[in-house]
């Protein structure tokens, strides 16, 4: 990671995925011998954190595909046999046998293992620094359960221990409930014992862990506690919104870690992977996927891609006029053309085309190192900014009958930065507002999809979504299959 280097100790740390990726896992050996021998200092302990940071990287999968199953674009890609798993998922067909599913249970448990490793051996060493070790640790584990029950409901929850091979024959889905109520503790103890601004950059902050609670709390409908935790970063945190001037460049390279970033996720040009290893990536993959594809930019910002994540003209038309946020969000690919002759693009080299692009994760040119750039593209995920931050607190306060005025507030400052007038409604329509806001606000970085199933909004709007079906994605068949069929599908599947 960019600013938290990898180490080759995490060869120690090869310890079994969640019921890992092939049969041929299941006669390697236990390591705890190496925890004999280890956890003897700070520096193992810190670079057992790094491992568990490291997983955070293989979440680009999940944001792109985030924004995918929803209705704000199509998935794109070379053609209809592109990638089988997001076609899927972008279709709504998707079944239990999917690729990406599965990557993203495995990747997710790997990064919750690596998290509990360190807090299965948390009392073994004394030192100064231990208590923002586990902290950061605990922020860790709670942003992988999240992804895990927001993906999938109820799942295997592990607290303080591995969960190794063999212990799939035992242990159980565990009701959403417990698992939200564990993310809580996770987060309500990283935030009493970080700092708001970290000396490392990267490194996670009491803004993240107050951010992260308040959307757990949002998402499980608890808008008191939610609204109480987001004001407590929006009064006393160190961000804010860019300004309108500066918002151009948000998403730009030489502005990653701004001031309006809470959560973000680092990569780097380290070439550290292929495409038979996504989680071995130091690289943001998911930028140049959804680059176009045959596109040769005269003016040298852009770079091709694979023409993934496609918005469509829906999407665009959710901008109101004279949204400052629109040309940086979205690009129109024929409109840049048009503005800049000399560039050209293939519009029949891809599948889905619709003629925009998502732009906020769009390949630029410059990559430090062409090994591959689609493997090695340094641009971070911004994975909680605080506009999000603002229109969270605005939907609680609005939602739990708190304070329609604040929530108004709220909601007035971020379009105020986006250069439109303020809204003066109240009570459900104010809802209503707040969610359009979100879309526009947010679009490309995959919260489309969980704010509409969260919201119980994703049937009316998804072509091809089935209530009561498609609110979780199914549980990976060879998961089920690994606990001897001991585990239920979720419904529909």
């Amino acid at each position: 990671m960019k600013n938290i280097k990898t180490k080759n100790i995490l060869l120690l740390f090869a310890f079994i995925a969640m019921f890992s990726c092939a049969d041929d896992f299941i006669d390697v050996a236990s390591q705890d011998e190496n925890s004999e021998d280890f956890f003897n200092s700070e520096s193992d302990y810190q670079e057992a954190l790094v491992a568990a940071y490291d997983y955070l990287q293989a979440t680009a999968k999940n944001f792109q595909l985030g924004e995918i199953a929803s209705d704000n674009s199509l998935c794109g890609g070379e053609s209809a046999t592109d990638t089988p798993g997001f076609q899927e998922i972008d279709d709504m067909i998707h079944t239990p046998v999917n690729a990406q599913l599965r990557d993203i249970w495995i990747w997710m448990y790997t990064g919750v293992n690596r998290a509990n490793y360190i807090m299965e051996f948390q009392d073994k060493t004394d030192f100064s620094n231990k208590t923002s070790v586990l902290a950061q640790a605990r922020f860790l584990r709670a942003f992988y359960y999240f992804e895990l029950v927001k993906w999938f409901g109820d799942v295997p929850l592990a607290v303080d221990k591995r969960i190794q091979f063999g212990d799939q024959f035992d242990i159980e889905r565990t009701p959403k409930s417990e698992v939200y109520a564990q993310i809580e503790q996770d987060l309500i103890f990283a935030a009493a014992n970080l700092p708001y601004t970290q000396s490392v950059t990267g490194r996670i902050t009491k803004g993240a862990a107050e951010a992260l609670l308040g959307k757990a709390y949002l998402f499980q409908d608890k808008f008191d506690d939610a609204a109480t935790v987001l004001e407590s970063l929006i009064n006393n945190g160190p961000h804010r919104l860019l300004t309108s001037t500066e918002y151009p460049d948000m998403f730009e390279r030489d502005n990653q870690n701004n001031i309006e970033s809470v959560f973000e996720i680092q990569y780097s040009d380290v070439d550290g992977g292929s495409y038979d290893c996504f989680q071995c990536l130091e690289g943001n993959y998911a930028v140049f996927f959804n680059g176009p594809r045959g596109f040769v930019d005269s003016t040298e910002q852009f770079d091709a891609g694979y023409s993934f994540n496609v918005p469509v003209q829906e999407t665009v038309n959710a901008f109101e006029t004279g949204d400052l946020r629109l040309e940086y969000s979205i690009l129109d690919i024929e409109q840049w053309i048009a503005n800049n002759p000399e560039s050209s693009y293939n519009e029949n080299a891809g599948y889905e085309q619709t003629g925009y692009f998502n732009r906020k994760y769009m390949a630029r040119l410059g990559d430090l190192n062409n090994a591959d750039a689609a493997l090695t593209n340094p641009d971070n995920t911004k994975a909680i900014r605080y506009a999000d931050v603002l229109l969270m607190a605005a939907e609680a306060l609005n939602r739990g009958s708190i304070s329609d005025t604040r929530a108004q507030g709220y909601l007035n400052e971020v379009r105020n930065r986006a250069m439109l007038a303020d809204v003066t409604t109240t009570g459900s329509n104010l809802t209503n507002d707040i969610w359009k806001e979100r879309r526009v606000e947010l679009v490309g970085e995959g919260h489309r999809f969980f704010d509409l199933v969260r919201t119980g909004r994703a049937a009316q709007e998804i072509d091809g979504f089935v209530a009561g079906k498609h609110e979780l994605f199914p549980v990976p068949i060879q998961e089920i299959e690994l606990t001897g069929g001991n585990w239920d599908q979720n419904p529909g599947y």
